[in-house]
Formats: C-alpha cells, structure tokens, sequence
C-alpha cells in the first residue's frame, strides 16, 4: 500500500517512527514533511498529503500534529478524502468499518507513541464493513459543495 504522511513540528517525531515502521511492514511511504521540530505551518504538509489521497496518488494518509484536530479538519476539506481522528483503537478501528477512512490523525501530544503505532497498525489492518455504512458514506460525499 501506497501511504502519504505529512506532520507539523509537533508530530515530527511520531512521523518519522510511523515512517520506519510503514516501511519495514512493506508499505510505500510518500513523506511530505516537516522534516525537523522547528515550527511550521501544518496545513503546508497536511494539504499535499491529503491531496495525494484525493487523487490517488496514495491509497492512503496519516497526518499528524500536536492535537491532531487541525490536521483532521484540513485534510477533511479535499473531496473523497475521511480522515478520523483517533486517540485509541477503537477509534481507529471504528473509522475504517464504519467510516472507510483512508486517512487518519494522530495528536502527538495526546498519545503515547506505543500507541500510536498500534492505532496505526489496527487501522491498516481493518476493513470497511460496507452495508449500511456505503449509504453514510454516498451521502457525505454528495453533499459536497
């Protein structure tokens, strides 16, 4: 799988872990930065790679930041693209069967990196469950304006 990460200052640490992991599972990993913990703007390196997921240049995304809500909100601005949030397994695991997402956000700053390695692993690991969901999932998309 083709994966796009992009990450501000905060999660630059994270990013790099999550990297090395993707890579060692076999993944292609498309890496839009930051690359350093100096600060930056995280919507410079959220947008490409949410961009990457838009047109199918990556199957899918993960970005990060300190909370992870910014990244989630600038990511859910590019059509076809759902990106959760996830703090916890559930959440991650919850977002790929009812919500399809191919992209997720990490807070740097609100998980543990143990954890957020684990939430990055469920989440490759699950799938969508389709059914009623596929209905949910059609509606959001054609309400886009």
């Amino acid at each position: 799988m083709k994966i796009a990460l992009g990450t501000d200052h905060a999660g630059y640490l994270y990013k790099e872990a999550i990297k090395k992991m993707l890579t060692e599972m076999g993944h292609e990993v498309v890496d839009f930065g930051t690359n350093s913990e100096e600060s930056v703007d995280y919507t410079d390196y959220i947008q490409p790679a949410a961009r990457a997921v838009m047109t199918g240049e990556a199957d899918r995304g993960i970005v990060l930041g300190g909370s992870g809500n910014g990244e989630a909100i600038a990511a859910n601005r590019f059509r076809g693209v759902r990106c959760a949030l996830c703090w916890n397994l559930d959440t991650a695991k919850l977002g790929r069967e009812h919500n399809d997402a191919n992209m997720i956000s990490l807070g740097a700053r609100q998980v543990a990196l143990p954890l957020a390695l684990d939430i990055v692993r469920t989440w490759l690991k699950t799938d969508f469950e389709g059914g009623r969901h596929e209905r949910r999932i059609r509606k959001i998309d054609e309400n886009l304006d």
